[in-house]
């Protein structure tokens, strides 16, 4: 047995986020059993929308960042020491700063956890991807105004064949 002394920070972010998201799967396949794909979308949004609030506060206090956030570099700072352990390697998604004010995103082919999932459970076609949702709602929770390209509320990964775009946020420039 390995001593948990022995167990390493991204070896822990890792374990409790796929535990996390293995909660979260059971929780929309239970939903899906008894609700159908419409409802659950809706519930899984719902739920998304009002845990992201509670998590940017968590993520603020935990990372002592208490000022507001109103330019690229204030943005760059805390995403990406929040993205280091929200957002770990088995999600399998490359985040890039491409200029100023914009971030891109790239999920490799088909290999989108809840993509895969969803997949499984027979409901990609009607499937509303909650990952991106989830990230409008860090953004909306953060009090910055953003545009996402393209703009889908449906699974990109299956209705499109890639899951990869920009989102442009509305923030000061130096």
């Amino acid at each position: 047995m390995k001593p948990v002394k022995n167990i390493s920070q991204k070896e822990t972010i890792e374990l409790l986020n796929k535990c996390w998201m293995t909660h979260d799967g059971m929780w929309f396949f239970h939903c899906l059993q008894k609700l159908g794909i419409e409802e659950t979308n809706r519930i899984n949004k719902s739920a998304i929308k009002s845990l992201s609030f509670i998590e940017i506060e968590r993520i603020k206090n935990m990372l002592g960042f208490n000022i507001a956030i109103v330019n690229n570099d204030d943005f760059i700072h805390f995403f990406k020491e929040a993205y280091s352990f929200i957002i770990p390697d088995f999600m399998t998604v490359k985040l890039g700063y491409s200029e100023q004010n914009k971030i891109t995103w790239e999920f490799a082919k088909e290999k989108c956890f809840a993509y895969a999932g969803v997949k499984r459970l027979g409901v990609i076609d009607k499937y509303e991807c909650g990952v991106l949702y989830r990230i409008k709602c860090w953004l909306e929770a953060l009090g910055i105004k953003y545009k996402f390209a393209p703009e889908s509320d449906l699974c990109l990964m299956y209705h499109k064949g890639y899951c990869s775009g920009e989102i442009q946020l509305f923030l000061q420039t130096e």
